[in-house]
């Protein structure tokens, strides 16, 4: 027992103050990320999710370039996009998709902008590293009460309108029929996904933030297709995906010649990718699509 402890966790593990923030940070972000991506799948806003992915880069480099933190960055310049996505968009499918393609357009305009600013100008080295691929290992402990405050917002937000946006997400007719506040509903919940997409980057980058939002998402709802209890299976899955995710990181530095490891967020993913494939494969989930 003793040997297989200490075939699956590396010394120091257990002990390490990076390894404890990103075990903290990971399970926030996950389950956020789990939340809301139940919506954002139900509702088809999985292309807004990924606009939202290239304004957290240029949200994210931006704030790298002034020298703010970048969570800041991510958040901040997110939920602008957010809110300007849904407002310039109509409630039919094909306008939210020209917003989404305009914002998506400018952003990344912006983000090559920064990243361009921030690889020339600034003394620090690996900015687009941290910005693109996530920097969860080297993230201050102080990062901690922003992203739980962050993610309080976004989890109000899903928990104050469950219920329209669920009647929302069935049918904007039926909701609107109900005295639904279609307009608000959607802002809002644009708001929630920006934070999590921004959330979900500083964990494993801008440019695979979408793995963490639909992956456990798109898994729950393969066993599930009761809302609630998708909610929680895709926090537990972004949970145990990114601890693993995280262990695997860390060991992988004693793997080879080189002691600084592999990526952290290329782990994630992986784990995250192989669970969906798993679950899509399965004789009993596979008759359910």
């Amino acid at each position: 027992m003793r040997q297989l402890y200490r075939w699956v966790f590396e010394p120091g593990f257990f002990s390490s103050q990076p390894v404890h923030v990103a075990l903290v940070l990971g399970a926030i972000v996950a389950v956020v990320s789990g939340v809301v991506g139940i919506f954002t799948v139900v509702r088809g806003q999985s292309f807004a999710g990924h606009a939202l992915t290239d304004v957290s880069t240029a949200g994210g480099s931006g704030a790298f370039l002034v020298g703010m933190s970048p969570v800041i960055g991510f958040v901040g310049l997110g939920v602008v996009a957010a809110v300007v996505m849904d407002l310039i968009g109509a409630r039919r499918e094909r306008g939210r998709d020209l917003a989404t393609g305009i914002v998506l357009g400018a952003s990344i305009g912006l983000a090559a902008l920064f990243l361009y600013l921030d690889t020339t100008k600034s003394a620090t080295t690996g900015a687009a590293q941290h910005i693109l691929f996530g920097s969860i290992f080297t993230t201050a402990p102080g990062t901690v009460p922003v992203v739980v405050g962050f993610g309080l917002v976004a989890l109000a937000i899903v928990a104050l309108l469950y219920r329209p946006m669920l009647l929302s997400s069935v049918s904007d007719d039926i909701a609107a029929a109900r005295g639904v506040p279609l307009a608000r509903v959607g802002v809002l919940f644009m708001v929630a996904l920006a934070v999590a997409v921004g959330l979900s980057s500083l964990a494993i980058g801008a440019i695979l933030s979408t793995a963490l939002l639909v992956g456990p998402a798109a898994t729950a709802l393969r066993l599930t297709k009761r809302v609630g209890p998708a909610m929680l299976l895709a926090s537990g899955i972004g949970v145990g995906g990114t601890w693993l995710g995280v262990l695997l990181a860390y060991d992988s530095s004693s793997w080879g010649s080189s002691h600084e490891g592999l990526p952290v967020s290329f782990f994630i993913v992986a784990v995250l990718f192989v669970t969906y494939l798993a679950v899509s494969l399965s004789p009993r989930t596979g008759r359910r699509s």
